[in-house]
């Protein structure tokens, strides 16, 4: 699929910022699952922008503002294709048991994903989620389904519930929360469970157009996506292959060709789209406007009766 992403952050001060520095991460990689054909990153007011490779492996632009401003618009428009998919069919059949066993070798690669953060804690529930879902024989394809619908079931989705200083346990006790929260519930009993995980910062396509795609194990074809306002996240395990498979808790499904991969991290301080400071003496404020828009290809006309 093509899509067309623009990603709008709008900051303004009252009264104006003496200086500001920030880092964005607003550059979707190019993976097997998706190819990135044209980015372009506008800042106003414009300013040179340097760049650097950050310890997951995202590519970040930094750059500041030594001078006073009372607005920063960063503007983030990529074109780019994305692809099906493909799940390890092989690595998914083996067992908890025997996953854990093969991806021990692995453990010093992937250290930081089998980690809590400030953000990600483990807590009781945690615990009891993981080995309710994530214990036994049971094969992990399964259990990872099992578990991304128990998140999506037990979890309301409800805008507003939470901030990025919500603790988890919070979220565990009054039971919703957004994406970020899903990720992060996700990802908890993943590694409690000694199963490598990582969080995901990406955009999603919210409403597909009516030649939808094919279905989904985990969900019903072409149905409106949650999670779209701004960017969306998501958790990707790794699997025995050390491949990673992706799953989407907020949407009970794998991700598919409508998710679009931009960062990743131990969690959302690690992927989070922009950071930084600014020195004033007044408030920020901060809107965000996403656009994901499809490029469907035009149905061919049918020619008309010849006329002599």
């Amino acid at each position: 699929m093509d899509f067309e992403v623009t990603h709008i952050t709008d900051y303004s001060y009252q009264p104006s910022a003496a200086e500001a520095y920030l880092e964005a991460r607003l550059a979707p990689p190019d993976l097997p699952t998706q190819t990135v054909r044209h980015r372009r990153l506008l800042i106003e007011p414009a300013v040179k922008v340097s760049g650097y490779t950050d310890y997951f492996g995202n590519a970040v632009d930094f750059f500041s503002l030594p001078y006073r401003h009372r607005s920063l618009v960063i503007t983030s428009r990529v074109d780019i294709q994305t692809h099906t998919p493909a799940r390890p069919a092989n690595a998914l059949d083996v067992s908890i048991n025997e996953t854990r066993q093969i991806l021990h070798s692995s453990a010093s690669e992937v250290f930081d994903y089998l980690q809590p953060t400030e953000t990600v804690a483990y807590t009781r529930d945690a615990a009891q989620w993981a080995r309710r879902y994530l214990g036994g024989n049971r094969p992990l394809g399964e259990s990872l389904e099992a578990l991304n619908l128990a998140v999506y079931k037990e979890f309301t989705y409800a805008s507003g519930s939470t901030n990025n200083s919500t603790p988890l346990a919070t979220v565990w006790q009054q039971r919703k929360g957004v994406c970020q929260d899903f990720t992060h519930v996700m990802l908890s009993v993943l590694r409690l469970a000694g199963l490598p995980a990582r969080y995901v910062c990406g955009y999603i396509e919210a409403v597909a157009p009516p030649s939808a795609e094919a279905g989904n194990t985990l969900g019903r074809a072409g149905r409106t996506l949650v999670g779209a306002v701004a960017t969306h996240a998501w958790v990707e395990v790794m699997v025995p292959g050390k491949e990673w498979v992706a799953l989407d808790p907020t949407n009970k499904q794998w991700c598919g060709e409508r998710h679009i991969t931009v960062s990743r991290g131990r969690d959302f301080r690690d992927a989070t789209p922009l950071r930084g400071t600014f020195k004033g003496t007044g408030k920020q404020t901060m809107k965000v406007k996403v656009f994901v828009k499809r490029r469907v290809p035009p149905v061919p006309v049918a020619a008309g009766p010849k006329v002599n």
